[in-house]
């Protein structure tokens, strides 16, 4: 029987909390909730660890763990386990391949991946158009970004999975994390294509989760990891390759997220707040769960609360 323990914020336990309500079972002391899967037996304490036990409990570990918050119980050590998968910090000044991907989190639109190479000599350029880490830019501004961005000489590669796609393989047994891994390969090998014969120094990938689970998915699909390939977590802070993957990623998800709402006949909200809920309870009372699967990740904890505004 396997184990794995992971450390979690309050937030992200009660996101699991509601999306295992189906599979709750009496928690033993001390425990926030416990709950039974087909994959393991989870159980969550107030201290912010949650532990996983059974057949594979990794199945269902992957769908919450972040890099910082994944240790196996095997491993006694407090810190991180390292891994062999860092790139030099040389490498941030190299030309190199960043990837990076966007709406994961989010209940309605795609996953979108966006890999870029960038040549050294081009990094001071993207540096003056704006191109930065993501997330300390607005919505618009990355729009206005990532279309300079495009009018460039720079190879880059988007690989979008639209949601009934996504439901599809979810609903097959791939994990959001085995999604994400296949989406990162796909972007990452067209942009090889279009840079061959040239090599890049290096490939980095915004770290989501441990380099051999990456792998393990990899190879559960007959594919193999490219060469000189790096995972970092934050890597967008650091590598304007990976910054600027995010920014088109980013943007590729936001164009994509206004065809959906202009499908719908309303706009539909980013995230997995309480006003996405009420937007989902409209389309499946309008459509049912078929219509709603065409514009959300229906696995999410949000459509089983969607059905209470019905």
């Amino acid at each position: 029987m396997g184990q794995i323990e992971l450390t979690l914020s309050t937030k992200k336990t009660e996101e699991m909390k509601q999306a295992y309500e189906s599979m709750l079972k009496d928690a033993p002391e001390g425990a926030l909730f416990a709950a039974t899967t087909p994959n393991s037996s989870i159980t969550a304490y107030e201290s912010g660890k949650v532990l996983f036990e059974g057949e594979n409990p990794e199945i269902d570990a992957e769908q919450w763990e972040t890099p910082d918050a994944y240790e196996e119980k095997t491993k006694k050590a407090k810190k991180k386990p390292k891994h062999g998968y860092e790139p030099d910090p040389g490498l941030f000044n190299q030309s190199h391949i960043g990837s990076d991907e966007a709406g994961t989190g989010d209940y309605f639109g795609p996953v979108t991946v966006g890999a870029v190479y960038v040549k050294a000599e081009q990094m001071n350029m993207l540096k003056e158009l704006g191109v930065k880490e993501s997330k300390n830019l607005t919505d618009s501004t990355i729009q206005t970004i990532a279309k300079k961005l495009l009018q460039l000489e720079i190879p880059y590669a988007l690989v979008i999975l639209h949601n009934e796609k996504y439901n599809e393989l979810q609903q097959k047994g791939w994990t959001q994390g085995k999604i994400k891994t296949m989406l990162h390969h796909q972007a990452i090998t067209n942009v090889l294509k279009k840079i061959a014969p040239k090599e890049p120094m290096g490939i980095l990938i915004d770290q989501f989760s441990q380099p051999s689970v990456y792998e393990k998915h990899l190879r559960a699909e007959d594919a193999t990891l490219q060469n000189n390939v790096y995972f970092l977590t934050k890597a967008e802070s650091h590598s304007i390759a990976v910054a600027a993957g995010s920014i088109l990623a980013r943007a590729s998800y936001l164009q994509e997220m206004n065809k959906l709402s202009a499908e719908a006949g309303f706009t539909l909200p980013k995230g997995a707040s309480a006003k996405v809920d009420s937007v989902a309870g409209t389309i499946l009372e309008r459509g049912g769960r078929e219509e709603l699967e065409k514009y959300s990740k229906i696995h999410f904890g949000n459509t089983k609360k969607a059905e209470a505004y019905l």
